[in-house]
């Protein structure tokens, strides 16, 4: 291989490593890569992370079980170059997400001046029912017609596979 080869697929290791997010810092973990907090049913987390100059919490989130907060501090980009000169940067998504973008920013005190909080929540907390799935249940109102005592009109064939 030439060093030209070489170096572009370093680069684009490098690059795909950069948006790498896990709970355990990833193939090479470093205090700047990003954090990630799991929230589980059983460890249903909220996640503070506190300006230390007054004790106060700039962001606070109660992460749905079966989410992942994700999160990144950027130097430099602030809105007040003494209170709040740096931003964060986060992202809830699925437990186990460990490529994306970041989509949310906000401002915040510099790296010396901020604390993470992570406090476990009563459990278990169960998640969102998720919409698209429908729900077995045994309710007799939940039941189509056909499947009453009252009796009703059958579903076309092609939709109802006990009709073969």
């Amino acid at each position: 291989m030439t060093s030209g080869r070489i170096r572009s697929a370093l680069l684009l290791v490098s690059g795909l490593l950069a948006g790498c997010y896990a709970p355990d810092g990833g193939f090479m973990p470093s205090s700047g890569r990003g954090f990630v907090y799991e929230s589980t049913p059983m460890r249903p987390l909220t996640v503070s992370v506190v300006d230390t100059r007054t004790q106060e919490p700039f962001f606070v989130m109660e992460v749905p079980a079966g989410k992942q907060l994700t999160f990144n501090f950027l130097q430099g980009g602030g809105d007040d170059p003494v209170l709040t000169p740096d931003r964060m940067i986060y992202a809830v998504w699925d437990n186990g997400t460990q490529f994306g973008h970041l989509d949310n920013q906000l401002t915040c005190p510099p790296a010396s001046c901020r604390r993470i909080d992570v406090a476990i929540r009563e459990a278990p907390e169960w998640p969102e029912p998720d919409p698209a799935v429908r729900l077995r249940t045994d309710q007799a109102a939940d039941r189509p017609g056909y499947a009453t005592p009252q009796g009703g009109k059958l579903p076309p064939k092609s939709e109802s596979k006990y009709d073969q």
